[in-house]
């Protein structure tokens, strides 16, 4: 294929596709030119279907740091494990491509998308989405896409389109939306407080964006697409499955409709066991290959029979498994101050998941060094979620965090921050571990609301509590059901996984995923409103709980003192090789952090040492004028005159004939080291050093001899 090239503006900056010049042995791959952001998408898919009962799709977002003229940190110098921004993005892209493959599709697909030049204004990761769903449109894989994003921002009320990084620090709305030509079908974004009308209308606005590159999508795909490989769909047979679904309905009915978690899933497992049991005869007497499919279809038929009496409980008799109204939120409970040693904790429970957040407080130096693609360099506020197998009563895997438990503590993190004071309010980093110790439905939103618990039992002055829920959605065309606090069950076999989080005044983060290939602005508004309701449910319970932050910190946590000092004095409190400063640390066993604005952060956990260190500092930075007048103490003597330190760091000289009215012979007739003498400060020249004189405070009878100004350490 010879290399093709489509261009096109995307808001309102340039877009460039080129096809067929690079990674030509790929089933599908695009070079996507962004601006200056450069990002090679490339995707391959097995020529058989795996054996698996789910769609082995995966998703890579390599994050080069050559794109954006670094050399990686650390020993090795080459890149490593994915970033936490790079795996968010792997997900961002992951969720609306998923739901566009045939039900059935089980050939392993892989997305690779590698970041080879970043410019900040134009986002590599809305690049490779469209990359993503390019590389799959021309490709000879069966995609029923094409898929399209965009970032939507709002600033001073007007909707943008991929804003840039300046906007984007103006914007009360930090959108990413993604979907087809009809439909949205992917929604992540943070927000400050807006209002549900608000928000519609951000989604709404990128939706239009989507269906303009959807449509440059198409035109490419025309050009130089491949033709669609034949594939095989795991299906099952009608008749088969006509009988399991006569004899066993009603029966899965009843285990479904067991209102405890645990017990339900034990009934529903063995309405799955009866099944699985009245054809074993039959799989026994095939052969092997013939048996391995019979078993694996009747396995299936069983899966789908819970599915289908799920969803037509919801969706025609409005009936859920356990018993709630569509929109009813189960039993909450919560408790602040658990965890004595920690700053501030929160236990929150809603029915049978639960969630324990610790708030720690640190001085700000201890804040997060990102070392990534992207403009920001460090954060003061984090927000980690840990999901063990226990809150499900089941073991696995025990380690590192893994994409889920990461993207649950970034959808925390998102829907908190908007909440956290200023550095200015309130100088401390803050971190937030949530431990999820029970789960059966939407562990992020409860971590959230503990989160909200143990930040105001820290005692940090958040903006407002927060409140997080997530919203369900069961469709069979015609009707559709939307579900308050979805459970387990309803979200693995619903049809939307809808998150709204926000405080009493608006919305602070949102997330969706679908199963679907979109929903309609009808089924968003209503789930909006829907969420409010609940959300201000949730808020009620918490604010019963701790009405507002602790007036006082933890005798745990740190103390910690600001002070503004000239940026142009940073050099003489942190001195040569930082000597001066350590020797500040080594005396008062203090922490000290300042920034290039000359913000300086004292903290300890003794008020007194904070008080002794802020001095010091007081009085490295303090601003020597003429006429000004000191008690100093003569550190050196010299044949020409005295050193006097007035302030610390701060010395200055006194000639020998500023040192008494009448004329002497030698400095040590009057003066010794050591000795208190008040002085006057004559002039600073202009090379910064300090003139001092003794004789300008000095009586005009008084003689030399009578040493009244001064305390001699000789005497």
């Amino acid at each position: 294929m010879t290399k093709q090239v489509f261009e096109t503006t995307w808001g309102g900056r340039p877009l460039q596709v080129e096809v067929g010049q690079l990674a030509k042995q790929a089933n599908g791959a695009v070079l996507v030119r962004y601006g200056e952001t450069v990002v090679l998408s490339a995707v391959v898919a097995s020529k058989e279907a795996k054996g698996t009962d789910f769609f082995p799709l995966t998703i890579n977002y390599e994050e080069k740091m050559y794109a954006v003229g670094k050399i990686p940190g650390g020993f090795i110098k080459r890149e490593g494990r994915p970033s936490t921004d790079a795996t968010l993005t792997a997900r961002l892209i992951d969720r609306p491509i998923r739901p566009m493959f045939a039900e059935g599709f089980r050939n392993e697909v892989q997305v690779t998308n590698t970041v080879m030049s970043v410019e900040q204004d134009c986002s590599p990761a809305m690049a490779a989405m469209l990359g993503s769903s390019l590389a799959l449109s021309i490709s000879d894989i069966p995609f029923e896409g094409p898929i399209a994003g965009v970032e939507v921002g709002r600033v001073n009320g007007e909707y943008i389109l991929n804003p840039t990084v300046e906007q984007h620090e103006s914007s009360d709305i930090d959108l990413t939306v993604a979907g087809t030509s009809e439909a949205i079908n992917m929604v992540e974004s943070g927000a400050q407080e807006v209002t549900e009308a608000d928000m519609l209308g951000a989604l709404m606005f990128g939706q239009e964006a989507i269906q303009e590159l959807v449509a440059f999508e198409e035109e490419v795909a025309a050009s130089c697409g491949k033709e669609k490989m034949d594939i095989s769909l795991l299906q099952v047979d009608e008749d088969l499955q006509k009988a399991i679904y006569n004899n066993y309905y009603e029966t899965m009915k009843t285990a479904v409709l067991t209102e405890e978690k645990l017990a339900r899933e034990d009934e529903i497992e063995n309405v799955k066991t009866i099944v699985k049991e009245a054809y074993e005869e039959q799989i026994t007497a095939l052969e092997e290959e013939a048996s391995d499919h019979l078993a694996q279809e009747v396995n299936q038929i069983a899966e789908d029979l819970e599915k289908d009496v799920v969803r037509e409980l919801i969706t025609i008799d409005k009936i859920r498994p356990d018993g709630r109204k569509v929109d009813e939120i189960r039993s909450l409970s919560s408790e602040v101050g658990l965890l004595p040693r920690a700053h501030g904790s929160g236990l929150f429970t809603r029915g049978q998941t639960q969630a324990l957040s610790a708030c720690t407080l640190a001085p700000l130096g201890e804040h997060q060094v990102i070392d990534g693609l992207g403009v920001e360099e460090s954060k003061r506020f984090i927000h980690h979620y840990n999901f063990p197998k226990y809150s499900v009563g089941s073991t696995g895997r025990a380690g590192s965090p893994g994409r889920r438990e990461i993207g649950h503590g970034a959808l925390g993190e998102r829907a908190l921050s908007q909440i956290i004071p200023s550095e200015a309010e309130f100088p401390y980093t803050i971190r937030l571990v949530a431990e999820v110790l029970e789960s059966n439905g939407s562990s992020s939103q409860a971590s959230i609301c503990a989160g909200t618990l143990a930040l105001m039992d820290a005692g940090v002055p958040i903006k407002a509590p927060v409140a997080g829920i997530a919203m369900g959605l069961v469709s069979d065309g015609e009707n559709y059901t939307i579900l308050t606090d979805i459970q387990g069950m309803e979200d693995h076999l619903g049809d939307m996984d809808f998150k709204v989080a926000g405080t009493k005044d608006g919305i602070t983060a949102l997330q969706m995923d679908i199963k679907i290939q979109g929903i309609t602005e009808q089924i968003l508004r209503e789930a909006l409103a829907q969420a409010k309701q609940a959300r201000m449910e949730i808020l009620q319970q918490l604010t019963s709980t701790i009405a507002q932050p602790k007036e006082e910190l933890s005798p745990y946590a740190p103390k910690i003192e600001m002070m503004s000092i000239d940026p142009e004095k940073i050099k003489d409190v942190i001195g040569k090789g930082g000597d001066v400063i350590n020797g500040i640390i080594d005396e008062t066993g203090v922490k000290i952090d300042i920034d290039q604005e000359g913000n300086v952060s004292i903290a300890s956990s003794d008020a007194e040492m904070i008080k002794k260190a802020s001095g010091i500092i007081k009085d490295l930075t303090k601003e020597i004028k003429p006429g000004e007048v000191y008690l100093g103490k003569v550190v050196r003597i010299e044949k020409f005159g005295a050193f006097v330190n007035i302030a610390k760091g701060k010395d200055g000289l006194v000639h020998i004939s500023q040192i008494a009215k009448e004329r002497i012979n030698k400095v040590e007739d009057v003066l010794h080291v050591g000795d208190e003498v008040l002085v006057k400060v004559t002039e600073i020249d202009k090379q910064g050093r300090i003139n001092l004189s003794r004789k300008a405070m000095l009586k005009d009878d008084e003689k030399t001899d009578d040493k009244k100004d001064s305390k001699s350490t000789k005497e």
